[in-house]
């Protein structure tokens, strides 16, 4: 990697949530602050909520690891579950093994538990990260749980962090009770362009800069505008433009790095991306019915199917952590691993999200991929299989007569095509 031309203890712009690499604008401090303040008033929920990168994970472990050692903890982030497997991950959380409980052992064990530590002069925080794929039953349970009280206050402090969504559910009629105990809510916002500089600067320090200028001084205007100044997506384009610089053998990174980065991650400015992107979803929203698949991943392991997803025109980020569009859950697997980007045209594009391992197309690492029928992608010990639903139709609907075509042979007869060496390219960099 670069690491020895920029004089660099490690990466400075890896996805994966580091506490270390934190840093605190206004508004992520502010955020912070509402957090700090859960462990000493008892009276109500706070919520913490922020678009996908905005950095509410590395600002939870951040605050984690400040904490006392008389706060017992509790922290859940696997929110697609049942009311009963949410009580079971809490209690297994705090040390038990209660998987064997029906809901009213679940239920009293916790609430002896949560009394016994008041007792003892501890107090217990639960966290819950991607709170906005909590069902209505689960949320509800919640705030039973709040409700637990010793003889002079309550006994559980609860953080919910989550997308912008989790306002909306909060809002429902049917969790009237629940809004009603919230007694702070912050939305984490997109990064200021002062601020953008300032993070840019904060995490090459943390990674060994010492000081030395490594982004012109021009370049961070061009960041922010294909970022939006949002911290994930910032990480992606500094990471990306440092790694044009290494192919030019400079220890600095230029705007015409930048504009290289840009064009390899064929992004447009951020503000044409939120347009497109609301009016996608104004599209969806008032459409009679959903969009049809254009075509579907078909995800599996030692070669057993385990899980299929559609692509309709859009965005789908494949992942380790529930919050993705599918789910896998491997060790393997980065947080956020990769997207697949699918035009009303039907074609897809892949996109490595800066993951751990990358991702893998005929034996070889690629950071950008234009999907053909019957593409495989190795994901550690997982594969996912591309198939174009339109070309399926066409050939059934227009040429019954005519032998099925072999999609692995035509992509390999086509491996010399212009594109492909420039996505191979990109890989091996």
């Amino acid at each position: 990697m670069y690491l020895e031309t920029f004089k660099l203890r490690e990466l400075p712009f890896r996805l994966s949530p580091d506490p270390q690499f934190l840093y605190l604008s206004r508004a992520h401090a502010r955020a912070k602050a509402y957090m700090e303040s859960t462990i000493w008033f008892t009276d109500g929920f706070v919520i913490i909520t922020g678009e996908i990168g905005s950095g509410k994970t590395t600002l939870i472990e951040s605050f984690l690891r400040q904490l006392d050692s008389d706060v017992v903890v509790a922290q859940i982030s696997q929110t697609q579950v049942s009311a009963v497997e949410f009580l079971q991950s809490v209690l297994a959380q705090f040390g038990f093994t209660p998987f064997k409980m029906k809901k009213a052992e679940l239920i009293a064990t916790l609430n002896t538990f949560l009394i016994e530590q008041y007792a003892a002069g501890r107090k217990v925080l639960l966290i819950i990260d991607e709170a906005q794929n909590l069902s209505l039953k689960v949320l509800e349970e919640i705030r039973l749980l709040s409700g637990i009280e010793s003889t002079k206050e309550k006994v559980l402090r609860i953080i919910l962090a989550g997308q912008p969504d989790l306002n909306g559910k909060l809002d429902s009629p049917e969790l009237v009770q629940l809004s009603q105990r919230v007694r702070l809510r912050f939305h984490l916002g997109a990064l200021s362009r002062d601020d953008l500089r300032a993070y840019v600067v904060h995490r090459l320090e943390v990674a060994g800069a010492g000081g030395r200028e490594i982004f012109a001084e021009d370049t961070f205007s061009e960041i922010m505008r294909f970022t939006g100044g949002v911290p994930r997506l910032v990480n992606t384009l500094c990471d990306t433009s440092m790694m044009a610089a290494f192919n030019e053998d400079r220890d600095h990174v230029t705007l015409a790095d930048v504009a290289s980065a840009i064009g390899e991650l064929q992004w447009v400015d951020f503000a044409s991306r939120v347009s497109s992107s609301s009016k996608s979803a104004e599209n969806i929203a008032n459409a009679d019915r959903p969009a049809k698949p254009l075509a579907k991943l078909v995800l599996s392991t030692e070669g057993k199917s385990v899980a299929e997803l559609h692509l309709v025109p859009g965005r789908k980020v494949i992942g380790r952590t529930p919050d993705n569009d599918l789910q896998v859950d491997s060790k393997f697997i980065s947080r956020h691993h990769c997207q697949f980007l699918t035009g009303s045209d039907g074609i897809t594009v892949v996109e490595d999200l800066n993951s751990t391992n990358g991702i893998v197309i005929r034996g070889k690492r690629v950071r950008r991929h234009t999907m053909r029928d019957g593409d495989v992608i190795s994901l550690g010990q997982h594969e996912l299989l591309f198939v174009d639903d339109h070309i399926a139709e066409h050939l059934a609907d227009t040429h019954d007569d005519l032998p099925r075509v072999n999609p692995r042979a035509a992509n390999e007869e086509n491996d010399d095509d212009p594109d492909n060496e420039r996505e191979d390219a990109a890989g091996a960099r």
